[in-house]
């Protein structure tokens, strides 16, 4: 199918001119490039606004230097300018977890990482307040929504006040913000101030201390303020505790905690989308194409999701290094199998198209229809995961929903096969209920995932090999992942099949210690795994994993926690992920033995090099660079 330029949201003044506008009603301001996809968020935003009558623009990755003409060349919006720095934190797209800068950004084009800056909220909002003082500024998106209240910033290495301080936005929409965006506009439509909108649901805002002073009740949870938090790491632990339950909780609490004598008050998110909400939302009309600006460009993070269709929102994992659950919340909200299959043939209706879906997924692939069968119970539930540290007896694990829709997508002509691109979680394959015929729907989700939706390699995050890390993961235990490969292999072997697990491991996990990822190496060399999809833990603002290792506590029992946070620990445990590489053998054959685990050195290598054969071995792979061969010489006779 052919668009034209106007089936796109404008990006520019000759856009405007060719819909025949003058004037805009809200302009949204992007940290990505603008693909017209529901994927990504200001699409999402724009296309709401628009189906509700309102004029929308959009200005992806706006050149924040020198005269800000990208931020004066739509003029100002009769209601608000809009802010979304992107789909990843702007600090985790454009460093890694060792603070180098990263070599490409999968929301740019050609992966330019140069298009956006570090903390976009704040840029953008500070270069649109002092063009346009007057103009409400409304922050959405996941580096707002996380930094909402008070953070761990890891690559400034402090704790940072809420963003609504930083930047001097009027207001933050958090979390999934179609409702609260359409209720934005339309206050503001009909003459209100962005001040007398307070009572909006799902916003975050900064309030005068005497103001608020008078009007907290014992509904109300008020936290330890910023500056108490500055010199006190127990009282940031104490504060996320509530924070995530309150993120996670169907009737919330308000939050208010105090900073330079105003206060962040944080109210209740809205209840989780039903479908019929949803479904409006992906029904909406994008073309599901970068805009036509970016023509022989390519943009990494669309090339990964075109052909894939995203079925639910929501994780109930609530796994302790993730966000989603913080932005989407822990309830899973369903698309229809209607709405799910005219995505998918708009999908086959793409140029590029092969057959082949690429993902039919969501935050977890396997949540899709699950909820509490006693809702009552949910709604006074306050555990930040189902299914850690046991599976919630009230959680309804049938996988049948999820099965009709695979088998109504793979009936649709044209669809060769669908694959299954999200993390599965194998400890709801496993769970055994009480009810039978959930087991049976999971035995039979699990041979058919494996025999029809794999393309040759399953993702699997098992994490870490540890109980005792795992417990602080929130993960399964590690038994459950040996069970769940046995059951794939058995059922390759039995369907002739040649597929492979792929799992995922983080290093240097609060409560992670050098000993565990030298464990981590022997068992997984036992299962006979060279890994590959590997990370070293990186602190993101508003998970609990971030929270410990900032803290040294774990913020629902204050006990504390050890983390490794130099350089050189966190190295120590990330090599052992790499025990097969001759380059490597040296470095943890000598922390084997200054942390005293010896015995493991014959379990990861049966025959120990001398010194010098070593030193043989290495030079044949990778020979010394003239700079480092006094170095070498030097720590040799250390």
């Amino acid at each position: 199918m052919e668009y034209r330029l106007t089936d796109f949201l404008p990006t520019t003044k000759k856009e405007l001119e060719l819909r025949g506008w003058d004037e805009l009603d809200v302009i949204l301001f992007s940290g990505d490039a603008y693909v017209d996809h529901p994927s990504f968020g200001a699409a999402v935003i724009g296309r709401t606004l628009e189906a509700a009558g309102y004029r929308v623009a959009i200005v992806p990755q706006p050149d924040w230097h020198g005269d800000f003409r990208d931020f004066k060349k739509l003029g100002k919006p009769r209601l608000f300018f809009g802010i979304s720095p992107g789909c990843m934190d702007s600090m985790v797209n454009k460093y890694t977890a060792a603070r180098r800068l990263r070599s490409e950004d999968a929301y740019s084009p050609d992966g330019r990482h140069d298009m956006r800056p570090e903390y976009p909220t704040i840029v953008y909002t500070k270069i649109l307040k002092q063009l346009y003082p007057d103009t409400p500024v409304v922050l959405g998106g996941i580096e707002a929504s996380l930094r909402r209240l008070t953070h761990y910033d890891y690559w400034q290495d402090c704790l940072r006040r809420s963003v609504l301080c930083d930047s001097g936005a009027d207001v933050i929409s958090y979390g999934m913000g179609e409702k609260t965006i359409l209720e934005i506009a339309r206050l503001l439509a009909e003459g209100n101030s962005i001040k007398d909108i307070t009572y909006l649901p799902q916003i975050a805002y900064l309030a005068n201390k005497p103001q608020m002073d008078a009007s907290i009740n014992g509904n109300d949870i008020v936290l330890h303020s910023h500056e108490e938090c500055l010199h006190n790491k127990k009282a940031q632990a104490e504060n996320f505790r509530h924070i995530e339950e309150q993120s996670n909780m169907i009737h919330a609490q308000r939050l208010l905690q105090q900073v330079d004598n105003r206060y962040v008050v944080v109210n209740p998110p809205y209840p989780p989308m039903t479908t019929k909400e949803l479904d409006a939302s992906f029904d909406l009309p994008y073309t599901r194409l970068p805009h036509p600006k970016y023509k022989g460009k390519r943009i990494p993070a669309y090339d990964m999701i075109k052909h894939s269709v995203n079925i639910h929102r929501g994780c109930f994992g609530g796994c302790a290094f993730c966000t989603i659950s913080a932005h989407q919340g822990k309830f899973i909200a369903c698309r229809s199998k209607e709405s799910i299959i005219k995505e998918v043939k708009q999908v086959i209706q793409m140029p590029d198209f092969k057959g082949y879906l690429s993902d039919l997924g969501g935050p977890s692939a396997n949540m899709y229809g699950m909820h509490g069968r006693n809702l009552n119970a949910c709604e006074k539930c306050k555990r930040p995961s189902c299914i850690h540290p046991q599976i919630c007896p009230n959680l309804n694990t049938s996988h049948d929903a999820l099965l009709d829709i695979y088998h109504a997508v793979d009936a649709i002509p044209g669809i060769k096969k669908s694959f299954i691109g999200s993390g599965v979680r194998y400890d709801l394959l496993l769970y055994r209920s009480k009810d039978e015929a959930a087991n049976q729907s999971a035995r039979e989700y699990t041979r058919e995932l494996i025999c029809r939706h794999v393309s040759g390699r399953l993702k699997v995050a098992p994490e870490h090999t540890s109980d005792r890390v795992l417990m602080l993961m929130r993960k399964p235990s590690f038994r459950q992942f040996g069970e769940f490969k046995r059951l794939f292999d058995r059922i390759n072997r039995d369907e002739g099949l040649r597929q492979q697990i792929i799992p995922y491991f983080i290093s240097s996990h609060p409560g992670c210690h050098e000993e565990d990822m030298a464990e981590l190496a022997v068992l997984t060399k036992n299962m006979d795994f060279q890994l590959e999809q590997v990370q070293d833990f990186t602190p993101t603002p508003m998970t609990i994993a971030t929270e410990t290792w900032y803290t040294g506590y774990d913020p629902y029992t204050l006990e504390p926690v050890f983390s490794a946070k130099t350089p050189k620990e966190k190295q120590a445990q990330r090599q052992y992920f790499f025990w097969y590489k001759p380059e490597e053998r040296r470095g943890i054959e000598q922390s084997l033995r200054r942390i005293g685990r010896q015995d493991l050195i014959p379990r990861l290598f049966p025959t120990t090099p001398s010194a010098k054969e070593y030193d043989n071995h290495r030079a044949k792979y990778r020979p010394e660079r003239p700079e480092e061969k006094k170095r070498g010489r030097n720590r040799r006779h250390s």
